[in-house]
């Protein structure tokens, strides 16, 4: 049994083809033949764009050399209304500046102190899990935006603002195409945008609401009242080489990308790994005999879920929430034997590298005992990338690599998950891999 696939498109379209494609879906807009591809390259009028899914070109460009493939402005375009200058889309000077403020945040310690916060997500998660046929997605963004708001400003998701930013945020998910015309055009800088009207609204709201949760941690703070959270750190590191932290401003831009990139992906990697343990029931049940060690919190007991961990990082290979990167070549380069002038695009496919029919052993099947072959292992290392790599590496990898196997096992200690008939999900890529539909599953008490 293959876990759900999109169909691919004919090897040769109009350019107006693939702009409908893939504003309806990025992943089925691609040709099968990038499966096998080491290097493909696209030609459109406006400007030429290179897939790398040669592991050595991927090691250049996210590894090596960083510097000289500065992250694309063309598909984030459309983030700018809901995610300002943050970290996410900032490249040189601005973008080090950023990271040497927030990362300090992340490191040492950090997932030891904020795992109580994920611990009582968790159980608020399995708390809110009603039986029977229930749209799993949903569940699984309520739960990780929880975590988000727990780890970021101490509040649980019922805490007022909270509610408000994750009911307005579901609202622009719906409203939020991946492909703004920018993508496809370059455009001037002083050319105005045309993003939709519902978008922008939403964005606004959002950061609206934002604002007001760093206004109230920025007067908690002055009095000297701040919860020690992942706000507060941020908020009071000053970057070591100007003395600086950042403004409120620069601070709601970092908080909706937290939010966008914490939630959004962890909610889409969640949902597909239930879905999968629907799927195998024999997976399933090893989960659930793991979990019965979640008795405490402990941060101790994530040493003890080693399958549960396979399991989801398994998950991550076969739905890698962000499905492709887009970097520019700042200087005209070579890559096998072919000419790359400046200005391209080169894009970076988890989704394909992950699949990849010369790298991976059986690479559509879900496996997660993978990890401990040689295959896996090589692999693991090479051409795999759901948290990026290198310099601009996910901040939060190391987290999500506990929240996502620790709601998995504490949901799978309590519940059993089944496929509803009729109703297999169909992967499609607009801000993550998402189902077209939603993933609609059975739950019943254990």
């Amino acid at each position: 049994m293959i876990p759900p696939k999109p169909p691919s498109r004919p090897d040769r379209v109009s350019l107006w083809r693939y702009m409908q494609l893939f504003r309806r879906d990025i992943l089925s807009a691609q040709p099968a033949r990038l499966y096998r591809a080491w290097m493909a390259e696209f030609r459109t009028p406006f400007f030429r764009s290179y897939l790398m899914n040669q592991p050595e070109l991927v090691k250049t460009v996210l590894k090596d050399r960083p510097g000289d493939f500065p992250k694309s402005d063309r598909v984030s375009e459309g983030l700018r209304p809901l995610l300002g200058n943050s970290v996410f889309l900032t490249n040189g000077e601005i973008w080090k500046r950023q990271r040497r403020i927030i990362d300090p945040a992340f490191e040492g310690g950090r997932l030891r102190e904020t795992f109580p916060a994920m611990w009582e997500a968790s159980e608020a998660a399995a708390a809110r899990l009603p039986e029977g046929v229930v749209e799993i997605e949903e569940q699984t963004s309520h739960a990780a935006a929880d975590v988000i708001f727990r780890t970021l400003f101490s509040i649980p998701i019922e805490d007022t603002l909270a509610s408000a930013v994750f009911h307005e945020f579901r609202a622009y998910q719906r409203s939020q195409p991946i492909l703004n015309l920018a993508a496809f055009v370059p455009l001037p800088r002083w050319m105005p945008r045309l993003f939709r009207q519902d978008t922008k609204a939403s964005a606004a709201r959002i950061r609206a609401l934002i604002a007001k949760l760093v206004d109230q941690r920025a007067q908690e703070i002055a009095d000297g009242t701040a919860p020690d959270d992942l706000a507060t750190k941020i908020m009071t590191t000053h970057d070591p080489e100007t003395g600086e932290t950042f403004s409120p401003e620069e601070m709601v831009d970092q908080v909706a990308i937290f939010f966008l990139a914490g939630h959004e992906t962890s909610a889409s990697a969640l949902a597909w790994a239930l879905y999968l343990m629907a799927l195998y029931p024999e997976w399933q049940e090893k989960v659930a005999a793991e979990a019965t060690v979640l008795a405490d919190c402990d941060f101790a007991v994530m040493s003890k879920l080693p399958v549960t961990r396979d399991v989801f990082r398994e998950t991550l290979r076969l739905y890698p929430p962000v499905p492709m990167m887009v970097r520019e070549a700042a200087c005209p380069e070579k890559f096998r034997d072919r000419e790359v002038p400046q200005g391209s695009q080169l894009v970076l496919s988890p989704w394909h590298l992950h699949r990849h029919e010369r790298l991976w052993e059986r690479p559509d099947e879900f496996d997660p005992g993978r990890w401990q072959t040689e295959n896996g292992k090589t692999c693991g290392r090479d051409a795999y990338i759901p948290f990026s790599a290198g310099a601009r590496v996910c901040t939060g990898a190391g987290f999500a690599m506990v929240e996502g196997p620790l709601i998995l096992a504490r949901l799978l200690r309590d519940v059993t998950v089944s496929c509803v008939e009729g109703r297999a999900p169909v992967p499609v890529a607009h801000l993550t891999v998402r189902a077209k539909d939603g993933i609609w599953l059975h739950i019943g008490k254990r």
